[in-house]
Order: C-alpha cells, then structure tokens, then sequence
C-alpha cells in the first residue's frame, strides 16, 4: 500500500504554516483538516447524492452497494454497507471517511481510527440539519459557495412549500416503516420533521424516540387519516403487507381509502433529494394545493 499523504489530517500545533480547519461531526469528535481531501469513502447513499450535488463526485474513491443515485454512483467502487469490508475500504487510501451512526460499528469505527484513517459521522435530524450538513461537507472538501447556494435554493423551495400549507387542517399520517414490528418515525427523526412541515401531523408525535415501535392499539387510538408505505429496490414495505392494513376498518385512512406510497429514496435519504420527499407528502396531506409553479432547482440532479 502507498503512503498515506500527509496534511490531510492533524492536530498538531507545529503545522503553523497550514491553518488547519476544525470540524466537529455529530458523536461530538474534532477532526483536524489541513487540506481538502481527494480521496474520500461515503458510507451512506444520502452522503454519497450529497457530494455528487456539490461538485466532489471526483473525490469519491469509493460507496457503498446501495448508493445507486446519481447513475455515475453506480461506477464507484462499491465497500459494502451495514457491514462495510474493512479492507476493501482500506485499499482505497481514504483520506476521508463518510458515515451515519446507524451503519458504522463500533469496532469499524475504533479500527479506522486505529489505523489513523479519518472518520467523519453525520446524521441529520431536521430538514435543517440536513442542510447544515451539506454547508459542512461543502467546507470539508472546499465546495463552500458550491454548497451554500444549492442550500440557499432549497432552503427558499422549503419556504415557498410550506407557506402554501399554513394556516390550513393538519392531517394525520401515519409512516409505516415497518408492519412487523411495526415501526414508524417520531420526534428527533428528519422525517416526522418533513411531515409537519408538509402540514401535516405525526401519527407517533408524541413518542419518546426517533424511530419508535408501536402497538396496534396505539396506532388505531390515534387513528391516520393517511397511511403512507415506503417503497424501492432496497427498502420499503411490500405490497402483500400495504394490503393487510385493509382489514383495520375503523381506521379513517382505511375507510377513506388513502392508503399511499412514496419511493424510499425520497423520503428516507436525508439528502438534495428531500425537497422531492417534501413535495410528495404535501400532494398527499393538502391534494387541492397547487404545485404546479416552477420550482428553482440548485442541480439536474434533483429536478
């Protein structure tokens, strides 16, 4: 294996003749920048849509099996995913490791730092938060202004959405995640986020975790007027499944026959392709709401 390039990560006080830049990701642990990094790991496909949006496609040496957008990701050399292939990734000389808590071990992560091979963990709990982290991403790999106008867009597109469902009835909905067990998404998740800003209310609003398991009793107290089914090539809730939630008739959702789906990757990637998410639930709360005027894109890629 080559030699590691140095200056791309330190600590040390003697670099006086390179203003090392600080970052902070979201376990609370500082890595130390000197440089941009040109070889660079994005251990989720939301990072991955991320970089690709703001220029740093070329740096990426490396994604994981499920990072399939934009199509040029599908080229990349492929590292695994939950269980990322320790050596696979280290041939790759990273300078940069990209990855959200749910998909990095522990004894990964402790390996990688280990090895001295920088890693960086971010996980978004707001639409907010997901554009702060694109901003930061921006900074890491020197796309600052790159970043900070494709956020400037989406941060007006999230304006001009939810103006146009203010002030009006707030639908409850009920995200199934999961029919068995049956799991959802609750406050601290960027998706029960994007729901009340679609104008809608959370049928989980008032559970104690980001991605709670319900019980049946609970979901029919609440009683949705909405029950929306994610789906996709990875992820999401088969048909056989969407279909068994018919015989719950005392749920509204069921007795009015809206029981919809939405395509995982829109909804489930905290990434440039939110705001597509966000525009889905609000056709699904508030159908009579016009979208039909043109929306300003920061990118091809999220049109």
């Amino acid at each position: 294996m080559k030699r590691r390039q140095q200056g791309i990560l330190t600590g040390m006080p003697f670099m006086a003749n390179i203003a090392p830049r600080t970052f902070v990701d979201d376990l609370d642990r500082k890595l130390y920048l000197a440089k941009p990094p040109k070889r660079i790991v994005s251990l989720a496909p939301s990072i991955t849509e991320i970089l690709f949006a703001i220029g740093a496609e070329n740096e990426i040496v490396g994604v994981t099996d499920f990072c399939n957008y934009p199509p040029a990701a599908l080229e990349k050399p492929k590292v695994g995913y939950s269980q990322p292939n320790l050596e696979a990734l280290v041939a790759l000389e990273p300078q940069l490791v990209l990855a959200p808590p749910s998909f990095l071990r522990a004894d990964l992560l402790a390996k990688l730092e280990q090895l001295k091979i920088p890693t960086f963990v971010l996980e978004s709990k707001t639409v907010e938060g997901i554009f702060g982290h694109i901003q930061l991403l921006g900074r890491m790999v020197g796309r600052a202004s790159e970043a900070n106008a494709f956020t400037a867009v989406m941060r007006k597109q999230v304006a001009n959405l939810t103006k146009k469902v203010e002030g009006r009835p707030r639908p409850t909905m009920l995200y199934v995640l999961s029919s068995d067990p049956l799991i959802t998404v609750g406050p601290g998740s960027f998706i029960h986020h994007l729901i009340e800003l679609a104008g809608g209310r959370n049928a989980a609003e008032r559970a104690n975790a980001p991605y709670p398991r319900l019980t049946m009793e609970e979901v029919l107290t609440q009683n949705a007027d909405i029950l929306l089914f994610p789906i996709g090539e990875f992820e999401g809730v088969p048909q056989a499944e969407q279909d068994r939630w018919k015989r719950w008739n005392t749920l509204r959702a069921v007795q009015t026959g809206k029981l919809f789906q939405v395509q995982a990757d829109l909804l489930n990637r905290p990434g440039p392709r939110v705001i597509k998410g966000l525009r889905h639930l609000v056709t699904l709360l508030h159908p009579d709401v016009s979208l039909d005027d043109p929306v300003e894109a920061p990118s091809p890629e999220i049109r």
